[in-house]
C-alpha cells in the first residue's frame, strides 16, 4: 500500500507512531556508531597531543544528579526524509510569507489575521479547523491575510501540560519523538490544503522539525527578553513578532526587534541532529505584538499611538528600520470580561477611521467555544474541538470577527 493511501486511512497519531518506531531504530544505530567512532578518535588525539591517560574519577555524585535516563531523539533530517515538504506546502508557505511581509512594509493594505486554537492538542480536530480557515481565506482573501494558529508548544508560568510536542498523548508520558513526528505531519497536511500556519516558538531546537512549513513566527511575553529567542528571531525565514512583556511594557518587545534585526552567532541544531555554530543574517520583519498586561488591555487607540511613537523613537535612536505598526493579540490580557470581541471591535473601529498603525490581529478560536480541564489520567474524557488551555471563541463568533475586520479594511481603502 502506498504511503499516501495508508495515511488517508489512519489517524495522524497512529501513523506517526509507525514512523517514530522506524526512525528511532535507525537513530539508535547512528548514535552507537557515532559514539564508538568518536571515543576511538578522541583517545588517539589525546595521546597525539601529549596529554596523559585520564585519572579514574567517581563522578556519580556531582554530574547529572537531577537527570533521568536520556532518550535518543529523531533527527530533523530523518523526519524530512520520510515526510518531505511537498510542492503544495512550499507554495503555501512561500506565498503567505510574501503577503505578510508586504503588509509589514506597507505595500499591501490588507490585515494579517492569525487565528486558531490557543494550543493544538488534537491533530484531527486541527485538520477540521483548517477546513474552516480555508473557507474563510476564500471568503475574505481580498481584505485579510489569514493564517492558522498551529501552536504545539505551550509556555507555563508554573506547571502544567507543556504542549503537543511535549506530551501528544495528553497522559504525562512525554513521548516527544511522537510529538515531533505528529506535529510535522499535521503541518504538512494543513499547508498541503493551502492553509499557511503560524507558531509561537519556545524550544531552541524544535523549529528545525517544521522547516518550510511555517509562514509566521511569534515570541511570547514570557520569552521576549530571552537572548536565545532574539537570536532565533534574527535567523528565522518567517516574519516574526515579539509580544510585549507580561507586565504590559512594550520596551522589551521593541528592543527584541532591534536585536533580531541584527546578525548573531549561536550554538544550534543542524538538520542531521548535530550541534553546530549557526550564523544569522538578521530579520527586518521583526515587529511588535500588543497583548495587554497587568494594568489591563493595550488595544485602544491611545495605547497603539504610544506604541508607534516608541517604535519610531527606537528606530531613529538605533538606526534600525522596525516596521512602524503593531499586531494586536485580542486574547490574553487584551480580553475584556473574558471576551475577545471588544478588542476586535476597537481594532475594526480604528481601521475604519483610517488608521494604518494596526497591521494584524491574533484571535484564539476553536471548533467550539470555551475551554476544558485536562485530566492526564483520563484524556479520553476530553470533548472534541474545545481548548485545553486558554478560552477560545467558536466558529460562529470567529466569522463575525472576520466580517467586522474585512469591512473595516474596505472602509479604510475607500477613503
Amino acid at each position: 500500500m502506498a504511503p499516501e493511501s495508508h495515511e488517508a486511512t489512519t489517524t495522524i497519531l497512529t501513523e506517526s507512531a509507525r514512523i517514530r518506531d522506524a526512525l528511532l531504530e535507525v537513530q539508535h544505530d547512528v548514535n552507537a556508531y557515532h559514539s564508538a567512532l568518536q571515543q576511538g578518535k578522541l583517545a588517539a588525539i589525546r595521546g597525539n597531543l601529549g596529554y596523559p591517560e585520564p585519572e579514574v574519577v567517581e563522578l556519580n555524585e556531582i554530574i547529572d544528579t537531577r537527570l533521568g535516563d536520556a532518550t535518543p531523539v529523531i533527527s530533523p533530517e530523518a523526519l524530512e526524509t520520510v515526510l518531505p515538504v511537498t510542492e503544495a506546502s512550499a507554495r503555501t508557505t512561500r506565498e503567505a510569507r510574501r503577503l505578510v511581509e508586504d503588509v509589514l512594509i506597507g505595500v499591501d493594505d490588507r490585515l494579517i489575521v492569525v487565528m486558531g486554537p490557543c494550543s493544538m492538542h488534537d491533530p484531527e480536530a486541527a485538520l477540521e479547523y483548517a477546513e474552516f480557515v480555508k473557507e474563510m481565506r476564500d471568503l475574505y482573501g481580498e481584505d485579510l491575510v489569514i493564517l492558522m494558529r498551529l501552536y504545539p508548544e505551550k509556555p507555563r508560568t508554573e506547571k502544567g501540560w507543556k504542549g503537543f510536542i511535549h506530551d501528544p498523548l495528553l497522559d504525562g508520558s512525554d513521548d516527544m519523538n511522537l510529538g515531533l513526528t505528529a506535529d510535522r505531519m499535521t503541518a504538512l497536511r494543513i499547508t498541503g490544503m493551502g492553509v499557511p500556519t503560524a507558531r509561537e516558538r519556545l524550544g531552541a531546537n524544535t523549529p528545525q522539525y517544521v522547516n518550510g512549513l511555517v509562514a509566521y513566527d511569534a515570541i511570547g511575553a514570557r520569552n521576549v527578553e530571552d537572548q536565545n529567542a532574539r537570536m532565533y528571531g534574527s535567523g528565522t525565514s518567517s516574519p516574526i513578532g515579539f509580544k510585549n512583556a507580561t507586565d504590559g511594557s512594550i520596551d522589551a518587545a521593541i528592543s527584541a526587534c532591534v536585536a533580531a534585526n541584527g546578525d548573531h552567532t549561536f550554538v544550534g541544531l543542524n538538520t542531521n541532529g548535530q550541534q553546530a555554530v549557526i550564523p544569522t543574517k538578521g530579520n527586518p520583519t521583526a515587529h511588535v505584538i500588543l497583548r495587554g498586561g497587568k494594568e489591563g488591555p493595550n488595544f485602544d487607540e491611545d495605547s497603539v499611538e504610544a506604541a508607534i511613537e516608541a517604535i519610531r523613537a527606537k528606530s531613529e535612536a538605533t538606526g534600525t528600520d522596525i516596521p512602524a505598526g503593531v499586531v494586536i493579540d485580542v486574547s490574553h490580557k487584551n480580553k475584556v470580561d473574558g471576551r475577545q470581541m471588544d478588542a476586535v471591535k476597537s481594532v475594526a473601529g480604528q481601521i475604519s477611521g483610517g488608521s494604518t498603525a494596526i497591521m494584524g490581529v491574533m484571535i484564539e478560536s476553536n471548533l467550539r467555544a470555551g475551554n476544558q480541564k485536562l485530566d492526564p489520567k483520563h484524556p479520553e474524557l476530553l470533548e472534541r474541538g474545545i481548548s485545553i488551555t486558554d478560552t477560545c471563541v467558536d466558529l460562529a463568533e470567529t466569522r463575525d470577527m472576520l466580517r467586522l475586520l474585512s469591512k473595516a479594511v474596505q472602509r479604510r481603502r475607500a477613503q
